[in-house]
């Protein structure tokens, strides 16, 4: 009988409880023997030995699991392959190789089945382990699922938790937009999160806008659709023409009294880093080389460019990404999370490894992805007929 363990690594998403549930649902319809145990706080549980026995409690009642934001497991953004940072956080000892350390740790807790929940950076570090095992003639099934709310992951097409952070995210700005009738000429900036790709922001505005088509509206007392509308869709994948960008939004907002603007988190980052480096400073980077983009705060970056051209009174920044990846899944990506934990569960029992997720190699169809074919960095696709036809309706080139 197969010893199985779960980790969920990265940052948080609208699925990690719910695809441990699911995996625990189909193990214990599998063989209910089947003992299970979760690494605490990811990779970083793994190197330092920390980890739960799920006892017959957790095992009878994982629905619980599908209700429930976050994980219950913990996650950590740990980097098995830098080594110097592991040594920094104090997860290995001097001349430790961390790869060597979790491998150790999983044949000391006698692990045949290693489910991996997060994005590209969590399921690529499983592959190395994977790969360090067998070199040194172990055996580990792993069988990853794709988690992350920027829906970056290559080859795979819809990623667990990206709806339902789209979908947060718009009723986040569905009330902060309301922020427009408390002084005149306003500007609100929604930052979405978003490094490198901007399928979030461009879902978010998408959902947000359906919201609205919803709505009643009174336009003979300035509540009007224009107004509460979204009227700019900031992305990595499009470059930005401050100064025609300046004089439509201008327009708008001396019509509308207010502007607001949906910005990916790393829209524009390269001009930001540029203008940082160029003043001497240091750009703060995470122990995956990711720049830390809370430290260099896009939003404020915007705000500056727009707010003297906007002639804006008042400008807001709202960020909506803890919010938004903070939710227990919503019904479109529960039902995906169980069709893709139940197939990680019975490929992983028949020793297969991988990632299950949607292959954009295979037609899209849900199926086990090699490893090492596993990437980040994806880019949305702005030819979508959805994002060019919203682009359009806001007016935006």
């Amino acid at each position: 009988m197969p010893k199985v363990a779960f980790l969920t690594s990265g940052g948080i998403a609208p699925c990690l409880s719910a695809s441990i549930g699911g995996l625990i649902e189909k193990y214990n319809e599998l063989d209910p023997n089947i003992e299970m145990v979760g690494y605490m706080h990811g990779y970083r549980g793994l190197l330092l030995g920390e980890l739960v026995v799920f006892s017959n409690e957790v095992k009878k009642n994982y629905q619980v699991l599908y209700d429930f934001g976050g994980s219950p497991i913990g996650n950590s953004r740990v980097k098995l392959t830098n080594v110097e940072d592991c040594i920094k956080k104090g997860f290995v000892e001097e001349g430790e190789n961390p790869l060597d350390v979790a491998a150790k740790q999983l044949e000391k807790d006698e692990i045949d089945i290693l489910h991996t929940i997060g994005g590209d950076d969590t399921n690529t570090m499983a592959a190395a382990l994977a790969k360090h095992l067998e070199n040194s003639g172990k055996s580990l099934t792993v069988v990853g699922l794709p988690k992350t709310v920027d829906n970056d992951v290559i080859p795979v097409k819809q990623t667990l938790g990206a709806w339902t952070a789209a979908e947060q995210g718009a009723r986040f700005f569905q009330n902060v937009v309301n922020e427009n009738t408390t002084s005149r000429r306003q500007l609100i900036i929604h930052e979405v999160m978003g490094r490198h790709c901007g399928w979030l922001t461009a879902g978010t505005a998408l959902e947000y806008r359906k919201l609205l088509d919803k709505k009643e509206y009174l336009p003979e007392l300035f509540v009007s659709k224009k107004r509460w509308d979204v009227h700019a869709v900031y992305i990595p994948e499009k470059n930005i023409d401050f100064k025609s960008e300046s004089v439509r939004l201008r327009e708008i907002m001396d019509e509308n009294d207010c502007v607001n603007i949906f910005l990916s988190e790393g829209a524009g980052m390269d001009t930001i880093v540029r203008e940082i480096e160029s003043r001497g400073e240091s750009v703060p980077r995470d122990a995956f080389g990711h720049v830390r983009l809370d430290d260099i705060n896009p939003g404020q970056w915007f705000a500056k460019q727009f707010s003297e051209a906007l002639d804006a009174d008042k400008t807001l920044i709202q960020k909506s990404g803890y919010f938004a990846r903070s939710a227990k899944p919503g019904s479109r990506d529960l039902e995906l999370i169980k069709e893709s934990a139940f197939m990680a569960a019975e490929l992983a029992i028949n020793g297969q490894s991988g990632l299950v997720g949607l292959d954009e190699n295979n037609s899209g169809n849900l199926g086990l992805i090699d490893l090492q074919l596993i990437k980040g960095g994806k880019d949305f696709d702005t030819s979508q007929p959805w994002f060019v036809e919203l682009l359009l309706e806001i007016g935006q080139e």
